[in-house]
């Protein structure tokens, strides 16, 4: 039997010969629809262009992936949160630095770090201040590691480079170690 990544290596091989064009064409194509969601591409490339669910679903997802980081990152960090982008990224240099496996997956108001379940959810919450959510469950609060929300179970708040400090560092660690 073939691995995932083997399945989809070969659905990504298949979709020009299964839907009549290749993925850079069809992600030009929905790019000119002004369709963002991924429910409404489906729908799109199911009932415009009868592509069958499986590949419109492939379709669907990659063309939602393709340049999505780079926009939704700068859009969080633009205008009066400008100044936080050199946080954001020293730690995300710090949590690829964990491991080959961890996933930075933007969001519109964040960004999730990953590996097989988010670790550590990063938000620029004020113009000043990024909050680092960290899946820490079991951790009493103490010092700076507060308790957070459903996503993350503990966060701490980063207002500068010097914040991002060892202790900080130390979490994120043991975060990341818990979700593997």
């Amino acid at each position: 039997m073939s691995s995932p990544d083997d399945q989809l290596a070969t659905m990504l091989k298949n979709i020009p010969e299964k839907t009549g064009k290749p993925l850079s064409d069809w992600i030009k194509l929905i790019a000119s629809t002004g369709h963002e969601k991924h429910g409404a591409i489906l729908k799109f490339l199911k009932e415009e262009h009868g592509v069958s669910h499986g590949f419109a679903n492939l379709i669907a997802s990659k063309s939602r992936e393709t340049g999505e980081e780079v926009d939704l990152v700068a859009a969080q960090y633009s205008g009066p949160k400008e100044a936080l982008r050199l946080l954001y990224e020293e730690i995300v240099s710090f949590s690829e630095g964990l491991g080959s496996d961890v996933e930075i997956a933007p969001k519109k108001a964040s960004v999730s770090l990953r590996r097989k379940k988010q670790f550590a959810l990063i938000t620029p919450a004020t113009k000043t201040r990024i909050d680092l959510g960290l899946s820490l469950k079991g951790e009493e609060p103490a010092g700076r590691l507060e308790t957070y929300n459903a996503m993350c179970s503990h966060r701490i708040r980063l207002e500068s480079a010097a914040d991002f400090d060892d202790e900080v560092k130390r979490w994120m660690k043991e975060a990341y170690s818990r979700s593997g």
